[in-house]
């Protein structure tokens, strides 16, 4: 192997530049190679030391046994102060545009990269590869590993603010005893959020590594086995934040060890 393992990063045909500008700097700064990996791009896993599934258009139910389900009315941020609220209508068309540039959604679920990422996760499953999976990416391995999804995410904000934002506004709690833990430290994190789906039960072989105040899993890991870590947050967004970027730092390292013999 190189000195820089080469990192898959995986994304959609259409849009999701800027998450493939974002991952790619993350992964170099981490120490790796990223290869971006698309539909109309694929490659084989025989050419990579790692993977990272990005974020993007909702996971097909049908990969979990179930119809799609209507979508209820839309989420609010209602849990924002006033002085916040103030704040985000002068920002409002600034934000806007940024969330716009940032998504990687565009439309419906995309078949073509279900199928391509799907087939990924069990071939990097079966190299031994470290898996990292943000937002979708995370939702995907889950799925794929037998677990289950929340289509909507409506009901569970009746009582706590729904956070949508590229800026870290939203707090998690980090299990201790995780490896997520060592990485990121245990006990309270800011992150952002841009999902509107989440895992509903749990992949065999998984545990949980971090989880929102309404008990909405935002993170996930593999005690046992390869290198795999989950979360719901987008970190190769937040570049400024050190914890956030040993996320990649750790998948680079675990590339590393991949024994090819």
């Amino acid at each position: 192997m190189s000195a820089r393992p080469v990192i898959g990063v995986t994304g959609p045909d259409r849009g999701g530049l800027a998450a493939w500008w974002f991952s790619a700097l993350a992964v170099r700064r981490a120490g790796g190679r990223p290869l971006r990996i698309r539909p109309s791009r694929p490659a084989d896993v025989a050419r990579l030391d790692g993977l990272i599934l990005g974020g993007g258009a909702d996971v097909s139910p049908r990969l979990y046994g179930q119809h799609k389900q209507p979508r209820p009315e839309r989420m609010t941020d209602r849990g924002a102060s006033g002085w916040r609220r103030l704040i985000g209508l002068v920002l409002f068309p600034l934000m806007a545009g940024l969330r716009r540039l940032l998504t990687t959604k565009r439309g419906g679920p995309d078949r073509a990269r279900d199928e391509l990422e799907y087939r990924l996760i069990g071939e990097a499953q079966e190299a031994g590869l470290p898996m990292l999976g943000i937002c979708r990416g995370m939702q995907l391995i889950n799925v794929a590993l037998g677990g289950s999804l929340h289509q909507h995410l409506v009901g569970f904000y009746d009582e706590y603010p729904a956070i949508r934002s590229v800026l870290p506004r939203k707090r998690v709690v980090i299990e201790d005893g995780t490896r997520i833990a060592r990485l990121l430290g245990a006990g309270d994190c800011w992150v952002n959020a841009l999902h509107s789906q989440a895992i509903d039960k749990l992949a065999a072989g998984m545990t949980v590594g971090a989880v929102e105040s309404n008990g909405i899993i935002q993170a996930m890991e593999c005690a046992d086995g390869p290198w795999l870590i989950g979360v719901q947050w987008h970190p190769e967004y937040l570049p400024q934040r050190r914890r956030q970027q040993a996320l990649f730092r750790s998948l680079v390292e675990a590339a590393r060890t991949i024994d090819r013999s």
